[in-house]
């Protein structure tokens, strides 16, 4: 930590805090700046609260996550009213739950709903953040947390003639809020990550013929989703407090035991034994608690991935097609595995067709078809499940200029620069939850804690005179090698090309190929804030308010 003097201020700011963005970490972000006494203000740009889930509605969304780990740990007793009713939430009741948070938690006094932030710019004469918003308006703020989300910029590929299209054309993240009728249509979906997964079984239950058109397969989990009865219910209220014991401290924040064992501990036998019995628990059981070395050995992980191409040959019919199902060129876990209860299944279906688009990319969208060489698919409709320009595409949606004239565009045109994924030199007061550079893990239990890190750090600074929090180059500069030093201490890193992983920025023609999340574990994250909060923030430059008079700039 460093302490310096700052120049008082001689504007007083509408707000001591603006938070942007109301899914799970803005709210909890929000509810830490309630209980501390913070004067603050929330900016959505959508209609209502629920962030990821606000605006991705299309058809079979769902989480990959169990419920009673994708909530809040805070106040647990207001909360406690809330029963999740399945084990794996759909899109509607996780919305649901953070509507009955805001509501339960009286939030949403302190958000501006349709208000969308166009740019953020900081006046370091007065240490202050002007806050533009979508429609010119302006909030003058000491600090501003951005909680914009990881998942929550769109992308969509730039197909030649994609305009020219006369049918309609769907965004998977842009769902219409009051659906769409595919009943006889023919559809082409254009994508095959978690939402294409996610969204292709309701698409061939109602349309005439889908065409699905795939870049990369995946190593698909089966979900095992059902209804949570009372029993379960019960055993999960009772043991909340040693759930979220497990949480904080696994390496992927989930409350899965870890397996305390490799492949090689096993024989063959015993090996396939366990993949069997926790492929039949569903959810991520087979990535965590199988074997511990799968990130870290190829051997190991292609026993994995073996498995699963077995279970995608058992599972669809036609040989041809199980085998362009099958992900060969990278390992499991190189891309997030999606998790569903029958998407192999759906391609059995007659009205399904899988179109191999890895090879020989889709060349052209005319006014009627889909082309793929000289192949045409004549289709009515065009849904894009082509996923997010992840992490850095939501803030860098905004114009951000700090010290010195220093754009966030430029501060990471080299590759992205943080402390700890919670801030950037330069750019005093700002900070992020969810930025790039935190981990690849459960992510409500990430934002909570960031979101309450960034303000015990605003509380911090208040309770000792201060008003001035930046992250140094140096501390930058060590994150981001031990950001470099997780990632390529598994196996990763050489596949990340051909699994077009988004944490590696790799799914985005253009996009500067880097590892933006941390693998070194959520536990060893979330300690590491515990040290920085408990240590006086070392690597975070920490100044007084005290303002400059005549007599102290003349040394007097």
């Amino acid at each position: 930590m460093s302490a310096n003097r700052t120049t008082g201020s001689t504007r007083t700011p509408d707000r001591e805090v603006v938070i942007i963005g109301a899914g799970f970490g803005g709210l909890s972000t929000l509810y830490h700046a309630r209980e501390a006494g913070l004067d603050v203000v929330l900016l959505e740009a959508g209609t209502e609260v629920g962030g990821t889930w606000y605006w991705n509605t299309y058809p079979g969304a769902c989480t990959d996550t169990e419920a009673w780990c994708y909530s809040f740990s805070f106040a647990r007793e207001e909360l406690s009213e809330w029963r999740w009713t399945h084990r794996f939430p759909m899109q509607k009741e996780v919305q649901g739950y953070l509507n009955f948070v805001a509501d339960r938690l009286d939030l949403k006094k302190y958000i501006q709903f349709s208000t969308g932030v166009r740019s953020l710019r900081y006046d370091e004469s007065e240490n202050l953040w002007t806050v533009t918003t979508a429609d010119g308006g302006t909030l003058v703020a000491r600090y501003v947390v951005t909680a914009v989300g990881g998942l929550s910029k769109p992308y969509l590929p730039d197909i030649p003639g994609r305009d020219s299209f006369s049918g309609e054309t769907l965004l998977t993240a842009r769902w219409p809020k009051a659906g769409i009728d595919l009943a006889g249509k023919r559809v082409a979906l254009v994508g095959t990550a978690s939402t294409g997964v996610q969204i292709l079984p309701e698409l061939a239950a109602t349309a005439k013929e889908v065409h699905v058109f795939q870049r990369t397969p995946n190593y698909v989990l089966p979900r095992r989703n059902h209804v949570i009865d009372d029993m379960h219910w019960s055993g999960i209220t009772a043991h909340q407090e040693e759930i979220w014991q497990k949480v904080w401290k696994h390496y992927f924040a989930f409350p899965l035991p870890l397996a305390d064992r490799v492949t090689t501990d096993v024989t063959p036998e015993e090996r396939e034994r366990i993949f069997e019995e926790k492929w039949a628990e569903g959810g991520f059981s087979f990535s965590f608690s199988t074997f511990d070395d799968l990130n870290f050995s190829e051997e190991a992980n292609e026993h994995a991935a073996e498995f699963i191409r077995r279970k995608i040959r058992q599972t669809v019919q036609d040989p041809e097609t199980a085998e362009l199902l099958c992900p060969k060129d990278y390992p499991y876990g190189a891309k997030r595995p999606p998790v569903h209860d029958n998407y192999y299944e759906t391609f059995n279906r007659a009205n399904v067709h899988l179109v191999d688009v890895g090879q020989e990319p889709i060349s052209e969208i005319t006014s009627t078809a889909v082309r793929v060489g000289e192949a045409e698919y004549e289709v009515d409709v065009i849904v894009f499940a082509t996923g997010f320009d992840a992490l850095t595409g939501a803030i860098g949606a905004i114009e951000v200029v700090g010290r010195d004239g220093r754009r966030l565009d430029e501060h990471w045109s080299q590759g992205v620069r943080t402390h700890t994924g919670l801030a950037s030199a330069g750019f005093p007061n700002l900070l992020y939850v969810y930025g790039p550079q935190t981990p690849h893990a459960n992510i409500p239990p990430t934002v909570q804690k960031a979101g309450r890190w960034a303000i015990e750090a605003v509380t911090y600074l208040r309770a000792n005179g201060m008003d001035y929090i930046e992250a140094e180059s140096e501390a930058e500069e060590k994150w981001r090698q031990e950001v470099r030093r997780a990632v390529e201490e598994t196996i990763f890193p050489r596949t990340s090309a051909q699994a077009r992983a988004w944490f590696m920025g790799a799914n985005v023609p253009g996009k500067r190929p880097e590892a933006l999340v941390y693998m070194g574990g959520a536990d060893r994250y979330y300690a590491e804030l515990d040290e920085l909060e408990a240590n006086g923030y070392p690597g975070f430059v920490l100044r007084s308010r005290e303002p400059v008079t005549a007599s102290t700039a003349l040394g007097g």
